[in-house]
Order: C-alpha cells, then structure tokens, then sequence
C-alpha cells in the first residue's frame, strides 16, 4: 500500500493500551482515526483525553460499515480478538492487535489464514520486541554461551482499577498466558532452539475468580540447547512486591541481568510504565585466575535514556505503519506469535493436569 494519503485507522479497546495505541495514531500525521470503539465509557474519555472528537461506536459491524477504515487496532479482552480480527479482514482492513492473537491456536490459526487469503497485514503487540534496552539484554544473553539459565518474572500486586482489569482479563486467559507469551518469547529470542517440554504450577488464590483458573502461576521450559527457562506471574491484592521484578540470564561465560531500582521499587508491580523498563544492564564475566578469583570486573550498561511506555507504543505504531506501507512480510513475526502463544498454553495445560507436557 503506497498512497499519500493517512491510514484512516478504527481503534476498538479504548483502556490502557487501547488509549496509549490511539495516542500514536492521534500524534502521527500518516495516520487519521475515524473512529473508537468500545463497550464503556472508556471512549468517551479517551476522547476527553486526546482533546477530540472522534465518532463513538459500541458495535464493531456498525463501526466498520459506517467509517470503512484502512485499518483497525483491537487491544479489547482476548476472548473477543478473533471474533474482531476476523470481522475487520473480512472487511479489508489491516490489524494491529494487542498480545495474544486470540485466546485459542486454532484462533490464531483462522486469523493468520485469513489474513493470508485478504492479503492484510497483521501485527501482534509484542511491545518488548521494540525495547532498546530489551533488544540488548537478549543480545548480551546471546554470548553466555549454551545452555542458558533464564530467570523472569512479572508479579504484579493489584487494587482498584487494576484488579478490575485483572479480574476480567481471568475471565478468559490466567497470567502465565497473559502475561507470559511476552517472556516466553524473549526467551525463544535469547535461545533460537526448539523448546521441547514444559511443566507449569498454579494457586487460585482468590474466590474473585473462576474455580477453573488460577491467579498465580510459574512455568519452566526445557530447550533442545539444554537451556532452560522460568515464569512467574501472579495478579492481586495478595501478591508479594518482593522480588517481583526479576529478568537474569546465565549462561558458562557469566550472567546478563536488568536491574531496575526505581522500577522494581515497592508500588510499582502494577505500573504498566515499570513493566518495560531496564534502568541498567549488569553484565558479569565468569573469567577465572588459577586461584579461581575473577579477572574481570562485571560491566554496567546504563539504559538511562531508555524509552517509556508511550514512546514504545509510538514504536509498535512506525513499525505496523512500515508493514503496510512498505509490504513487509510478517510471516516470521507471526509464527513467532502463534508459537509462543502455543508453549504459554501447553503451560496452562501442565498446571491442569499436573503433568509435563510435551510440545511438537
């Protein structure tokens, strides 16, 4: 698609990352939104917020009709994204679409096959991928050598509006899922091999939830390298802030870990804006002297200019901008999607039947 003219863009999802998304496109000339879509109130002041006046829709068929968008960005509950993502290829637009794809493979697979068949482009919001700093600690992994210990978790303690979010977010996909497909594919990232098992606990710590999910989680995964890796996500008004920002990687040559002191402060688990942040990289080197002492002091890597959380969704936006405009091919970035969403539910499966689960 080469054309002078904006991307008229439908924003569907006008919370967190929906209002964050629609701030980019309101700030970008190459875009022009026709419309925000969402069930709530929430549009109304995303509205208010951008200081506009966007038309209004709570029905997505109506809003498709009547703005006949180039494109449309869905960042609602994940249980509607393949209802949603396969409306809006139906009716020949591009997708931006919050993580994961769709709350099921054989979702993503319908979407990814119709996007093929309408040849649109579809990008999944994997807000990491265009981190700076994040793009370095899985660079810096990449030369500990093989196999590679991977430590992350994100546990975030939640009141008020946050656990309402949470809460309905459980309605569909537990926090292992959710969260998890992130840190799942940083790992895919840092080790380029197949995972081959994985074997998954959890705790439904609350009666606020189903009593067919859980609210903590924590995964481990074993690659073909010999690498392995551990998750752990909880969501709540119970859940601990100590040591809830973890992301260490060791490797036979030393250890690459994100030490974030000001983000992995207390009363910042459920701040979307810590979540993404590095602050500092500490690199160690396992070099030993024949008394084994070690030879080299560790290395720190200022990340102090790092970009914050709109700035990186200004990022995912150039980049779904780029796809379209410049036909890039997003085979590979979907794959990646589906197969990270793929180990993140053989987990959820493993802490269900309390068995390993092996993966093709």
């Amino acid at each position: 698609m080469t054309t002078n003219k904006p991307i008229r863009i439908l924003v569907v999802g006008c919370g967190n990352m929906g209002a964050s998304h629609a701030r980019a496109y309101h700030d970008m000339p190459e875009f022009d939104i026709c419309g925000l879509g969402a069930r709530g109130e929430s549009k109304v002041k995303l509205n208010q917020t951008l200081g506009a006046n966007y038309p209004l829709f709570t029905d997505l068929k109506e809003a498709l009709t009547t703005t006949k968008p180039d494109a449309v960005c869905i960042s609602t509950y994940p249980d509607t994204h393949e209802e949603f993502a396969l409306a809006a290829l139906d009716a020949d637009c591009h997708i931006f679409i919050e993580k994961p794809l769709a709350d099921t493979i054989i979702g993503c697979e319908r979407i990814v096959a119709k996007a093929k068949e309408k040849n649109k482009k579809v990008v999944v919001g994997y807000i990491l991928r265009h981190h700076p700093s994040w793009i370095r600690f899985i660079e810096e992994s990449q030369k500990l050598g093989k196999p590679l210990v991977m430590r992350m978790n994100l546990n975030q303690q939640s009141q008020g509006y946050m656990w309402d979010v949470h809460r309905n977010l459980m309605k569909s996909l537990s926090p292992i899922v959710d969260c998890g497909v992130h840190y799942i594919d940083v790992m895919c990232q840092m080790t380029r091999s197949k995972p081959l098992s994985v074997s998954a606990i959890g705790a439904r710590l609350t009666e606020d939830i189903s009593k067919n999910n859980y609210n903590y989680g924590q995964l481990q995964i074993r690659f073909d390298d010999g690498s392995v890796g551990w998750y752990e996500a909880g969501w709540g008004p119970m859940i601990s802030e100590t040591a809830f920002f973890v992301k260490d990687v060791f490797g036979p040559k030393g250890s690459v870990s994100i030490v974030a002191k000001d983000a992995g402060a207390s009363g910042k688990s459920d701040d979307v804006d810590s979540h993404t942040k590095t602050e500092s990289i500490r690199v160690h080197h396992a070099d030993i002297d024949e008394k084994n002492n070690f030879t080299k002091a560790d290395t720190w890597i200022d990340m102090k200019d790092e970009p914050g959380h709109q700035e990186l969704c200004n990022r995912e936006q150039a980049y779904f901008l780029n796809a379209i405009t410049q036909d890039q091919d997003l085979t590979d970035h979907l794959e990646d999607a589906v197969n990270s969403l793929k180990i993140a539910f053989a987990c959820d499966e493993s802490v269900k039947t309390r068995q390993i689960v092996t993966l093709d």
